[in-house]
Parts: C-alpha cells; structure tokens; sequence
C-alpha cells in the first residue's frame, strides 16, 4: 500500500460530536476532504446543518443531528439512524465540550457537574453506544479531544478552570484503559490534547492571557484553522493502526516546556 493511501477515508463513517463549529468542524471538514462520510451532532442543529451541507459540496455524504451528550435517547438516535444510513460507523471523535472559568472557592458545584457531565460523561456516554457498533464490526476508531490543560495545572491568573482541567485529565485516563478493553476487538483509542486555538470556547481565555500563552508556547503562535485537521485524520486512519491509548499533544510545543 502506499504511504499516502494509507491516510484515505473513502467508504468510511464519522461521527464528530460538536461538529457544527470550532474544533469539531475542522476535524469533521479534514475527514470529508479525505473521502469519509460524515455526521455532525451538537446541541446547535443549525450549526450542524451548515456544516453538513458543506460536507456535502466536497463529494461525501453527511447527516446532521441535535444531540446532547449527556442525553442517552439523543445518542442512541444518532447512533442508530448513522448506522441505518451508513451500514457502519468506523470513526468517532468525541469532540463536545463545555468549560467554566472561577476561582476553586467561588465554583457552583452546579457548573463543575456540568462542565463533568458533558466532557466526561458525554465521552462515556457515545463511545459506550458506538462501541456496541464497533465491537460487533470488529473495527474502529475512537478520539477522545482533551486537551494540554488535562496534563497538569494551569496558572490562574488566564487560565482558572479546575473544573475543566479535571474532565480533561479524566478523558486522558479513560482513553487509555479504554484502548486496554477494547483492543481485542481492534478498536482504537487515542486521544488529542490540542493547545490553544482560537475559538468562541476560547475567547475570553485568549482575550485575557494571549501573552501569558504565547510565552509558554515555543512555536510562538496559537493553533489555526488547519492544524487539528491532520493529527485527527492520523489517528482516524489506517496510518495509525498500530497506536492506541495514546495522547498526541497538538499544542506548539507548550507540553514540551
């Protein structure tokens, strides 16, 4: 096989949750470029709507759905109506997320449940339904989206998110004793620890510390609008077979420090 065929998506399903904007819709426009069909689930069904018929223009297929993934009726809606559609589904990028910026005393136990229920809960929640796909295919890939805030502590004067943080270390330790149960059905867990990338998530952060950051991050500069794409279609791709419970940092080298 060559190389570059090796990172070829055609005939393939993704789900990428959060897929209507930010990261999720960088993730779910490099699949499309590279030949899978895609479905996009968000609690914004607008947002998913565009991005699916942009998906389309490219040649490929696409669904949109509403999903909350804290709701399990949501889930198993959109996973099976992917599945009665598709015949498959071969990808999932566990992608949506929500954060909360306070002070560790000034923290509503509300947002801190929140903030786990979806970063955590949802990612258990979706691979726990696709998985029942996955393991009776006997293939699969899963990405888990973490993030470099999961690895360690963050100073707070930008960054004051323990709540975030927490979920984001929880989705690094699941992803690795996920791909440890379900390796024998050859599915994959990785995850991805991006960096900072300017997003409506991110904005107050950015707004507040882009200094801050930028001093700690050795490439000297915040991720752009294409720098997700390849790292996800890596782990999404036969490229990547022989790697799970992994965590690829995708951050400028700020992990490195």
């Amino acid at each position: 096989m060559h190389v570059l065929d090796l990172f070829k998506l055609e005939g393939k399903t993704a789900i990428v949750t959060g897929g209507g904007r930010g990261l999720g819709a960088q993730i779910a426009l490099g699949f499309a470029e590279a030949g899978a069909n895609v479905v996009v689930c968000s609690r914004k069904l607008e947002a998913c709507q565009e991005m699916s018929n942009k998906i389309k223009k490219l040649g490929v297929d696409s669904l949109a759905f509403a999903c909350d993934v804290t709701n399990q009726d949501d889930i198993r809606k959109v996973v099976n109506e992917t599945k009665a559609h598709f015949g498959s589904i071969d990808i999932l990028v566990n992608n949506s997320g929500a954060t909360w910026g306070a002070p560790v005393v000034d923290m509503p136990v509300e947002a801190w449940q929140k903030v786990m229920n979806v970063n955590v809960t949802g990612t258990f929640l979706m691979s726990q339904e696709v998985g029942k796909v996955m393991i009776n295919q006997k293939s699969g890939k899963i990405i888990n989206i973490s993030s470099v805030a999961g690895f360690g502590g963050t100073d707070p004067r930008y960054m004051d998110t323990i709540g975030y943080n927490t979920s984001k270390g929880a989705v690094m330790t699941f992803t690795k004793d996920l791909a440890a149960k379900w390796g024998q059905y050859n599915i994959n867990v990785n995850a991805i620890a991006p960096g900072f990338f300017s997003t409506k998530m991110s904005k107050g952060l950015i707004d507040n510390g882009k200094d801050k950051i930028l001093e700690g991050t050795p490439l000297n500069r915040l991720g752009s609008d294409t720098d997700l794409k390849g790292a996800a279609l890596f782990l999404a791709s036969k490229a990547s077979d022989y790697i799970s419970g992994d965590i690829l940092a995708v951050d400028g080298g700020a992990n490195a420090l």
